[in-house]
């Protein structure tokens, strides 16, 4: 079977957090690229819409973050395995990946 006939296109928006942290968001877009590449993902676009206040607040301590969106082919499992990756990273507050 061609590998290549499995990809699909995706956009990942996510809101960084990098509070209390020494890790630039260029850091921290570095390190979601690689979780990206880990899950054989392979990113087309990168897209830093900068740092945005929240409409609702559900943490007091944290009103805004740094949205970014990175476009990546990958399989059809690449979400779940990017999500599941990115579930414990700190840096990384929500994570959101839609088909395209």
């Amino acid at each position: 079977m061609n590998a290549t006939a499995t990809k699909r296109s995706y956009r990942a928006s996510f809101i960084l957090d990098n509070r209390g942290k020494e890790d630039s968001i260029e850091q921290i877009i570095d390190g979601v690229k690689e979780v990206i590449a880990a899950v054989h993902g392979e990113v087309t676009a990168v897209e830093n819409l900068g740092k945005k206040d929240f409409v609702r607040v559900t943490d007091r301590k944290m009103t805004s973050g740094a949205y970014v969106q990175i476009s990546f082919n990958g399989p059809a499992e690449a979400p779940a395995h990017l999500k599941e990756r990115l579930r414990l990273n700190g840096s990384v507050y929500r994570t959101f990946v839609q088909s395209v």
